[in-house]
């Protein structure tokens, strides 16, 4: 059978799950790991089909939360980046009674762009890098990198550490990150979100170019309950860009839910 890779660190008392982003791999939370798992019991995954969890088959969204769903400890918070938040997203959405929070970082209920009706990615860049991936694997996936650290200060640095996440691990197949794309196109979780009964907190990246800061007004107005926190300095990234601010937000996040 295909296994998940699974590592479980630190010293709290409270599971948290975290879930990454496209083409990439749970090395991208080495950096908070030292400031977080004083407080929380992490649980990082590498997606089916990403770094060591190699061996999967291309998977729709409901199929990808299922196989991680059953690896997972209940009563946990999920917290997922980018393409990672429309999953953390559907396993809340699919098992309310048994997920504690959810956390979502420059992600989008809907990340392709609707004209005059919705900020996000043009759907002909999408369809554009599933294209490229078949043609030039890895300056495609360098390109989607160097996209999510724009506009930083730190931006040459925190593009080159993802890139050294991907490459230190098993690249997923073609097959794959063509998957991922295709989630990131056609998923639309704007109306199921509104009845998410979770706790439900929102970050984004002032400068993203990704997941635009619109976004999270767009979203205060649909989702009245859910707090939302725009970091002004960072872009797609912004637990790799500014850790501190990142960590101080979950932690804060965690203390009222043990109010």
């Amino acid at each position: 059978m295909t296994q998940l890779y699974w590592e479980t660190i630190g010293e709290g008392s409270q599971d948290l799950v975290l879930l990454h982003g496209w083409g990439l791999n749970a090395e991208v939370w080495r950096s908070i790991i030292p400031r977080i798992s004083p407080h929380f019991r992490l649980h990082l995954v590498d997606m089916p089909g990403y770094g060591r969890s190699q061996g999967f088959d291309a998977m729709n969204l409901a199929t990808m939360a299922d196989t991680l769903w059953q690896q997972a400890p209940k009563e946990a918070i999920w917290l997922g980046w980018s393409l990672g938040g429309l999953i953390a997203s559907h396993i809340a959405l699919s098992h309310p009674q048994q997920v504690k929070g959810l956390i979502t970082v420059a992600s989008s209920p809907c990340f392709q762009a609707h004209e005059g009706s919705w900020p996000g990615i043009k759907s002909t860049v999408l369809l554009g890098f599933e294209q490229q991936l078949s043609t030039d694997f890895q300056r495609t996936v360098e390109r989607f990198l160097a996209l999510q650290t724009l506009g930083t200060e730190s931006a040459r640095q925190d593009a080159k550490l993802l890139k050294s996440v991907v490459l230190e691990q098993p690249m997923p197949k073609v097959e794959i990150l063509n998957a991922g794309l295709e989630i990131l196109r056609i998923t639309d979780l704007r109306e199921e979100l509104k009845a998410l009964t979770v706790p439900f907190l929102r970050l984004y990246g002032y400068l993203d170019g990704l997941v635009p800061r619109k976004v999270a007004t767009l979203l205060d107005e649909r989702y009245p309950n859910s707090p939302s926190v725009v970091m002004r300095h960072s872009t797609h990234a912004p637990f790799i860009s500014h850790p501190d601010e990142f960590c101080e937000y979950l932690l804060d996040f965690l203390a009222r839910l043990e109010e």
